[in-house]
């Protein structure tokens, strides 16, 4: 018996030694300590495909998606063997826990496991996290560790290790091309001094933890997609802060929006303070409840707080600045072992918490979707969206947005009364054959913040902007209504049908699909033409902008001309008008000169030094996956390069363009312009322009003089409060609200809109009305619909220009003040672009 004891004991620590063997440490894998460098992502991919082929009964991997740059995107789900066995009846449980199981089968409560999801460097040169992320994933199967073993009881943990893989491997090859053979802590060697594009970014230059709701970047679709199949109790975000920063965790800071639960603020004051417990250990600084508030609805906290989780945003000292070492302000030197033990640190704390309140946790999510989908949260129990025929191609994405939110819409029928986005009154319409939203389902949270005509903002000191309303975002007429809505089956798409035209063909110019096909029409040579002013033929009556292919001008393609434009059409679903006469009923006909031929434009898109990349980014997505149109990138150092008589569209994004304070290029710069060069000026681009003495001048920059007697005067205004310091800069901003833009809609840059628009103000730039030229759309008196507004700046912020056009001899600029392309999210805004590029000054 003894013998038998001892042998089995020997089998044991066989099988323990052969376990710890198999599933190998970072550092047994890697080769090197986490800290001594950066890890490229392929090895971070090859770490995780080892645990999970060696510790299969722990370790699922799963690729939810790819980068632009054909990275793969990973999730690893981590429990115990039990658990592991079942991951999916847990998923679908978890789902039904939520009411959002389409079977419609009871949850199991009890014993339930908790889902943590933890998501590391969505920042990609804020490296450490997904260093932290490798040795996370190391305690919870190192064999040893059997703290972890029993969190995993009743836990399961998802790990994405690198949310932005194209950026992380941006930064990450950058630093190791320029590290010599030992980190160099000064921070004035160039391994602290990262180059633009820096690897915070995507590929296309997209801030990834802005995009969660909006899901406009490959990683974010794929991500949410993901996301909304798990549905966890409890999500962390790690990212990294200056280097002389303490650590930073929850409880978070004002303002929280009101939607959010006392359980959620109370859960995150748990996690604080275990945290707390771990860094006071150590002896580690941190600090929570400042800076980092939660409101704005597309981030890696406030997502998934609005999708019921306890949403948390975890930050370390570092960035890029930091290279792998460097000394602090302090004298101290902090590197990059520091950083990711930091997080590391943190996330075990997490999952422990999550673990020991797994129950309460379980309760509270299912007590959140239950509320959701008894009574439906918020004042507002219904949002009703016109099916307008000339909305229709934003209704689409609105209804792409909701899909992939899991927001659930129909159609309805009857009359109610409701809140007028437009007018901001309350009205009685009829909403037959419209699209209804009830609150009354699983997202309503995520429901009322998106939808909600103002957010109420219970503090002005906040992160990012404060309005986005998706009625004002995709320009659709919308209601907000107290009571439920009728709905009467569901929302029906309307299929195209091109007939065949002997004559010609009208499109009616509504939207991006629409300036992506003729795009595409361009592209194959064919000239367009588009129509002035309004017209009626045929009994149907089209609004200026309409496009119109003609045989004229198109004669060598014959009879395959009308064929490839119906192709085209067929396949970006857009409804072609058949046209029977240039004779026309209302209007001017078609060989009028207020109807001007369209060719396909050769787009040149600046970037590198004096650009921001951000807006580079959104340009350059824009051209490349929204209207599928080539652009060309120039870098401004290389302009020299540049045949000028090749390029008709000259986009200049935000940037500072020092090129424009150098007298001899800016001659020829305008001589190009008056030959018939065509500029689009954004943001901070108009700005160079009005210092360059264009013809646009900065309405700030030119402010009256006091009165002499005011002068004398004590300014009690210079005795400022320190404590309040980070507060003094607010009467004279706006981090982002909407306001009602006046548009001249017989202008082609407005083409396509009504006589107003909604615009998203981030900034105080406001522009006098330009005399050359054209003042295509103004903020006048009392236009701001939503969003805070400091109140020295609102009285800025009124009777000024935001789009313009100016006429320069054949040529034209057009000034874009605001960013028509933010984030991507905000659809109204494009086809102003969209008319800047193929109308103005055509």
């Amino acid at each position: 018996a003894m013998l038998k004891k001892i042998f089995t004991g020997f089998l044991i620590c066989i099988f323990m030694l052969n376990a710890q063997a198999q599933i190998p440490s970072p550092e047994t894998f890697l080769g090197y300590k986490i800290g001594k460098d950066y890890t490229p992502h392929w090895k971070i991919v090859d770490y995780f495909k080892k645990l999970a082929a060696t510790a299969p009964e722990m370790v699922k991997l799963e690729e939810y998606g790819t980068t632009y740059e054909g990275r793969p995107l990973l999730l690893a789900f981590v429990s115990s063997p039990e658990n592991m066995k079942n991951l999916e009846s847990i998923r679908m449980n978890n789902i039904r826990l939520a009411n959002m199981a389409k079977d419609k089968r009871a949850p199991m409560e009890d014993q339930a496991p908790a889902i943590v999801w933890l998501s590391f460097n969505v920042h990609g040169n804020e490296a450490s996290s997904s260093e932290a992320a490798m040795m996370t994933i190391w305690a919870l199967v190192n064999p040893e560790n059997n703290t972890t073993k029993a969190w995993l009881k009743n836990t399961v943990v998802v790990i994405d290790p690198c949310l932005n893989p194209d950026g992380r491997d941006r930064y990450v090859n950058w630093y190791r091309s320029v590290k010599g053979k030992y980190a160099n802590p000064q921070l004035m060697s160039r391994e602290h001094d990262e180059p633009s594009p820096q690897g915070r970014v995507n590929h296309y230059y997209f801030d990834l933890n802005r995009d969660w709701v909006w899901q406009i970047q490959k990683e974010s679709e794929e991500r949410l997609a993901a996301y909304n199949q798990w549905l966890p109790q409890v999500h962390v975000d790690f990212h990294e802060q200056y280097f002389n920063n303490p650590y930073y965790f929850p409880p978070a800071a004002e303002p929280f929006h009101e939607v959010i639960t006392p359980w959620q603020r109370t859960f995150q004051k748990m996690v604080g303070q275990n945290n707390a417990k771990y860094f006071d250990k150590n002896g580690w600084l941190y600090f929570t409840g400042e800076v980092f508030d939660l409101f704005y609805p597309s981030y890696g906290d406030t997502y998934p707080l609005f999708n019921g989780a306890i949403g948390m945003t975890y930050e370390q000292a570092g960035h890029s600045r930091s290279g792998t070492a460097v000394i602090t302000d302090e004298g101290d030197t902090l590197t990059l072992f520091d950083r990711a033990n930091h997080h590391y640190t943190a996330a075990l704390s997490t999952i422990e918490i999550a673990s020991q309140k797994a129950p309460e946790l379980i309760q509270s999510f299912r007590k959140y979707f239950n509320t959701a989908v008894a009574s439906g949260v918020g004042k507002y129990k219904s949002y009703v969206i016109k099916n307008n025929q000339a909305d229709k191609e934003r209704i689409d994405v609105l209804l792409s947005l909701l899909d992939k939110n899991k927001i659930r819409y129909a159609k309805g029928s009857g009359t109610a009364k409701g809140y007028d986005y437009i007018t901001g009154k309350e009205t009685t319409f009829n909403y037959k054959d419209d699209i209804v939203i009830n609150a009354a389902q699983p997202k309503s949270v995520l429901i009322k913040v998106l939808f909600e005509p103002k957010s109420q903002l219970v503090d002005s000191v906040t992160y990012d902007i404060t309005a986005w309303s998706l009625p004002y975002v995709f320009g659709v007429q919308a209601y907000a209504c107290e009571q439920k809505i009728n709905e009467d089956g569901p929302v029906e798409s309307v299929k195209v049908n091109n007939e065949t035209t002997t004559y010609g063909y009208a499109i009616p110019w509504l939207g991006v699909p629409t300036a992506k096909a003729v795009g595409k029409i361009l592209q194959k040579g064919i000239v367009l033409r588009y129509a002035e002013k309004e017209f009626e033929v045929d009994q149907m009556k089209f609004k200026p902008g309409t496009v119109l292919v003609l045989r004229t001008a198109n004669k060598k393609f014959g009879s395959t001309l009308f064929e490839t434009v119906r192709a085209i059409a067929d396949e970006n679903k857009i409804q072609l008008y058949p046209v029977s006469t240039g004779f026309v009923e209302e209007g001017p006909d078609f060989g009028s000169s207020s109807v001007h031929a369209i060719t396909a434009p050769n787009v040149v898109l600046l970037t590198g030094e004096d650009v921001d990349p951000g807006a580079v980014g959104e340009v350059w997505y824009f051209f490349d996956h929204q209207l599928d149109y080539p652009i060309n990138l120039v870098n401004v150092s290389a302009m020299e390069n540049i045949d000028w008589s090749k390029v008709d569209v000259l986009i200049l994004p935000d940037g500072y363009y020092s090129f424009l304070s150098d007298k001899g290029y800016v001659n020829e710069f305008k001589q190009w312009i008056q030959q018939g060069g065509r500029v689009i000026a954004m943001e901070g681009a108009v700005n160079a322009f009005a210092q360059a003495d264009f013809g646009i001048k900065n309405k700030s920059a030119n402010k009256a003089k006091e009165k002499d007697d005011e002068k004398d005067d004590a300014d009690y205004s210079l005795l400022r409060k320190f404590g309040d310091r980070e507060r003094d800069y607010i009467p004279n901003t706006t981090p982002g609200s909407i306001y009602k833009v006046s548009l001249d809609n017989s202008h082609p840059l407005a083409f396509g809109y009504p006589d107003y628009y909604f615009t998203l103000k981030k900034d105080s730039r406001v522009f006098e009305f330009i005399k050359n030229g054209w003042n295509v759309g103004v903020i006048k008196k009392d236009d701001k619909v939503a969003g805070f507004v400091g109140a020295n700046l609102q009285r800025k912020l009124q009777d000024g220009l935001i789009f313009g056009v100016q006429q320069m001899g054949r040529g034209t600029i057009t000034y874009l003040t605001d960013d028509v392309l933010f984030r991507e999210f905000w659809e109204n805004r494009k086809l102003l672009f969209c008319n800047a590029v193929f109308f103005v000054g055509q």
